[in-house]
């Protein structure tokens, strides 16, 4: 079934995505939210940079956890083998992904790779290669039991949201499970789907909804409320790893409550997911971090919930007709998954299988 955003078609150019991604760059508070790696070392003391990330130009941190490497004119037009130029014609022309900063542009290698691949032309009849049969993306254990209790013979990679989708992208997974935060209003799943080059094929289907929220030890020893609460009575806040939807909205929910992140006692190296993050709660080596109720259930810690969550899955549409991704959504709409879901506890889950977004 499609809901009421009807099939959505990618029409945008990788211009056009980036004016997305670099959109409001200067209104916001770049130094929290930009993590740039520039090639070209001259422009480690541009004047622009200084502008926009002040001294700590060198390690700023972006809200989905994207490092992004910068080209200027000449290395972009070495790195893709043109005259500066014709680089120039393709910039005038809206047809390549660039940015421009104080008068300079600069050209992200990441979305050129994906420019380039976005318009590599096949053989008539050649098809993307075959991806691997595994669900990447974001770690949701409801959805690795649901992969094994339906005989899709689908596996799955949880390495966070950001990574799933680049996997994804390049044509590595059969399909990536998301959950994206941002501080723009909207459907963070949706515009993403919606938005990135090499996603015009791609079907965006709905899993659950999920509550998301603070784990704590049992009993909630230090009567957290929220982060607020966390920050000032010096929690320790396991963190997850970048590009992980749930450092994303750690990130979203500082920034909402106005806290630097160094104003908290983040705990390191990152928690890969959920479980991971229990596992150091009660290990004591933290005092709560974002993760699902499901999590805290099932490993008899407190939890203080926090907002509810889309949990989606992107899939080509070829892969979507096919027998195994059918056989997981069929699943989906059986008694057993239905009743597996309020055993575990937090999931909402009358959408499930639902088509939000088609070619």
């Amino acid at each position: 079934m499609i809901d009421g955003n009807g099939p959505a078609r990618f029409h945008q150019t990788c211009a056009d995505s980036m004016a997305a991604f670099y959109g409001g760059l200067r209104s916001c508070n770049v130094h929290k939210l930009v993590r740039f790696e520039v090639k070209s070392q001259a422009w480690l003391h541009s004047p622009c940079l200084f502008v926009l990330f002040g001294q700590n130009r060198n390690s700023c941190t972006f809200l989905h956890g994207v490092r992004v490497r910068l080209f200027t004119t000449s290395e972009a037009a070495d790195y893709l083998r043109l005259k500066e130029r014709k680089l120039y014609e393709l910039v005038a022309e809206g047809a390549i992904p660039c940015t421009k900063v104080t008068g300079k542009w600069l050209f992200p290698k990441d979305e050129l790779d994906r420019w380039l691949n976005e318009n590599l032309v096949r053989p008539s009849g050649l098809d993307r290669p075959e991806p691997m049969p595994i669900i990447g993306g974001s770690h949701d254990p409801l959805l690795e039991w649901a992969l094994r209790e339906s005989g899709s013979g689908l596996a799955t990679l949880p390495e966070g949201s950001e990574a799933g989708l680049e996997r994804f992208q390049r044509g590595e997974l059969v399909a990536a499970g998301i959950h994206l935060h941002s501080l723009k209003e909207g459907d963070a799943n949706m515009e993403a789907v919606n938005s990135r080059p090499g996603f015009s094929d791609a079907v965006l289907i709905r899993f659950v909804q999920r509550e998301v929220g603070l784990l704590t030890a049992p009993g909630n020893p230090l009567k957290l409320k929220d982060l607020r609460d966390a920050e000032k009575k010096g929690a320790r806040v396991s963190t997850r790893p970048e590009g992980a939807g749930a450092q994303q909205l750690l990130r979203v929910l500082l920034h909402r409550a106005d806290i630097h992140p160094r104003q908290m006692k983040l705990v390191e190296p990152p928690a890969p997911t959920g479980p991971d993050v229990a596992q150091a709660i009660r290990n004591d080596r933290a005092d709560c971090g974002i993760a699902i109720r499901a999590v805290a259930n099932a490993s008899g810690l407190g939890f203080v919930p926090v907002v509810q969550e889309r949990f989606d899955l992107v899939v080509r549409q070829r892969d979507y007709f096919r027998a195994p991704f059918q056989a997981l959504v069929k699943f989906l709409q059986s008694p057993a998954f239905q009743n597996r879901a309020k055993e575990m506890g937090g999931y909402e889950t009358g959408e499930a299988g639902l088509v939000r977004v088609a070619p």
